[in-house]
């Protein structure tokens, strides 16, 4: 039996292509798009209606929303979707005209509640009535 002995020299071109490997397959991950109808408060910046696109990014620890000039990343873990669950959304909290990103969900991966330090804004007096409104990429 016999053994070949590789100098570290004679393993650059090999290391230099796995590298290459692994960032292009992290760069190459899968976007989804989806037109959010209304404008949004998310990470305390007011972003316009228009299309955002949904991407997950640093081998599925983390969820990119890109649109109209804003970039956001989040953390992603699991949540209440199903294992199986293929489905990219957005879920807002409404309350009168004003909309407020609450979580984003790729797959069945899901960001923390995002606006838990948002101020929902109610005329004087009167408590703000919230729904949510959940907004699914290419629908």
């Amino acid at each position: 039996m016999r053994f070949a002995i590789h100098s570290p020299r004679s393993l650059l071109p090999v290391l230099a292509l796995a590298a290459l490997a692994v960032l292009a397959t992290n760069s190459a991950s899968a976007q989804s798009r989806m037109n959010v109808p209304f404008n949004f408060v998310a990470g305390g910046q007011n972003c316009p209606a228009g299309t955002y696109t949904v991407a997950e990014r640093d081998a599925g620890s983390v969820v990119l929303l890109q649109g109209a000039g804003h970039s956001f990343r989040w953390l992603i873990g699991p949540g209440n979707p199903a294992p199986t669950d293929l489905r990219v959304m957005a879920t807002f909290d409404r309350a009168g005209a004003s909309y407020t990103l609450r979580s984003v969900q790729y797959k069945s991966l899901i960001t923390k509640r995002l606006d838990l330090n948002e101020h929902i804004i109610a005329p004087a007096g009167q408590l703000a009535k919230v729904s949510q409104v959940t907004i699914t990429a290419g629908q």
